[in-house]
C-alpha cells in the first residue's frame, strides 16, 4: 500500500532528484515482497514443480495485459506525446498497488518458522555455500546482467526496426501497442507456455538441464539479435519469444532450486538473498554493463547491434560451461 502511494506521486513529480529519491525509496519498500512471494507459494504448496508454474503464470498474464493496457491508452489517447502520457502509467501502478495490499489482507496467516532463530541470515549464507546454491548462485550474478541487457536495449533495437517492417510491426501494434516495448510482450506470451509447461518439463528434465536449457535460450536469443541482418524482422521475433524459456528454465527454476536445497526455517531468508542477487546486485551491475556495452560498441557514431549483442550471447555461452562442469547431475538434492 505504501508502495502505491509513492509510485502514485511519480505521476506528478517534475525534477530529477525527486523523481529519482521517490524512486529509491519505493524499491525499496516493494522490493522485498517479491522474494516473499516466492516463500508464501513454496509454504503452501504441496508440489511445487506441478503447482508453482501454474500460480506464478498469473504474474505474467498480469504483466501483459498492464502492458497492452497502457500501449493501447498511449497509442489512442496521447498519439501525439506517447512519453508524455506514461504519467499514466504510474497513476495505474499506484491503484493496482492499493488494490494488491488490500488483498493480500486476505491471504492465509503464515507465521516464521517455529525453530527459526534470530540468525536465520547467517545460517542460509552458510547454506548456500553447498553445491548446488554455491554454483547457481555464483551464476546468478552474469545471468542477471544478461537477463538486464534484454531490457535495457531490446526495445529501442525493436523501434528502430520498424522502418524495416512497418506492415508487421504496425499489425502488431494494433494489439500489443506502440514502439519495441509492445513487441516485448511476445516475449510474455511465450513466457506463459513455459511456465504452463513447466510441470511436464521438470518430470521429464533434471534441475541442471533445465537450467542449461535457459542458458541456451539467452545465448540463442542474443544470436538472433545480433544477426538481424540475416535472420530478418522473423527472427528477431523468434529472439524475443525465447524470452519464456529463458526466464522459465533459469530464473524461475532456480527459486525453486533455492527452496528444495534449504532448511525449512531458513528458506524465506535464502530466497531473500537469491532476490538481493539476481534482482539487486545483478541489476545495477547489468545496467551499468549494458550502457557501457553500447559505448564499447558505437563506432563513427553508428552503433553496431552485431557488437552489441555478441557480449551477452558469449557471457551466456559461458555461464553454461561453467554449468556443466560444476553443477551436480543430480535431480534433486535434500
Amino acid at each position: 500500500i505504501i508502495g502505491g502511494v509513492l509510485v502514485w506521486q511519480l505521476a506528478s513529480i517534475e525534477t530529477y532528484g525527486s523523481f529519482l529519491m521517490f524512486s529509491l525509496i519505493y524499491s525499496v519498500v516493494y522490493s522485498p515482497t517479491l522474494p516473499l512471494t516466492n516463500s508464501l507459494a513454496f509454504h503452501h504448496l504441496d508440489d511445487i514443480d506441478k503447482d508453482f508454474g501454474r500460480v506464478r503464470v498469473w504474474g505474467t498474464v498480469g504483466w501483459i495485459a498492464v502492458g497492452i493496457a497502457i500501449g493501447q491508452w498511449l497509442m489512442y489517447m496521447h498519439a501525439d506525446n506517447p512519453t508524455a502520457g506514461m504519467a499514466d502509467a504510474f497513476r495505474l501502478s499506484g491503484l493496482l498497488g492499493v488494490a494488491m495490499g488490500v488483498y493480500c489482507l486476505t491471504l492465509p496467516n503464515t507465521p516464521p518458522a517455529e525453530t527459526e532463530t534470530q540468525n536465520a541470515t547467517g545460517r542460509a549464507l552458510g547454506e548456500i555455500q553447498r553445491q548446488p546454491l554455491i554454483t547457481l548462485f555464483l551464476l546468478a550474478v552474469p545471468v542477471s546482467c544478461i537477463h538486464q541487457f534484454y531490457f535495457v536495449h531490446t526495445a529501442g533495437f525493436l523501434g528502430g526496426l520498424q522502418e524495416q517492417a512497418s506492415g508487421f510491426i504496425d499489425m502488431v501494434n494494433k494489439v500489443v501497442g506502440v514502439g519495441g516495448g509492445g513487441l516485448m510482450t511476445i516475449g510474455q506470451m511465450s513466457e506463459i507456455v513455459v511456465l504452463t509447461m513447466m510441470p511436464l518439463f521438470a518430470s521429464a528434465l533434471s534441475r541442471k538441464q533445465l537450467l542449461g536449457l535457459g542458458l541456451i535460450a539467452y545465448a540463442a536469443r542474443m544470436a538472433l539479435f545480433a544477426n538481424y541482418e540475416v535472420v530478418g524482422i522473423g527472427g528477431v521475433m523468434i529472439g524475443v519469444a525465447m524470452h519464456g524459456f529463458a526466464f522459465g528454465c533459469f530464473i524461475f527454476v532456480a527459486f525453486m532450486v533455492v527452496d528444495e536445497n534449504t532448511s525449512s526455517d531458513v528458506r524465506a531468508s535464502a530466497q531473500s538473498l537469491f532476490n538481493l542477487v539476481i534482482i539487486g546486485i545483478g541489476t545495477i551491475v547489468g545496467s551499468k554493463i549494458a550502457t557501457s556495452a553500447a559505448t564499447w560498441s558505437t563506432h563513427d557514431g553508428e552503433l553496431s547491434f552485431y557488437q552489441l549483442f555478441s557480449y551477452p550471447m558469449w557471457a551466456s555461452i559461458a555461464c553454461l560451461a561453467i554449468l556443466l562442469v560444476f553443477y551436480p547431475n543430480s535431480k534433486k538434492l535434500s
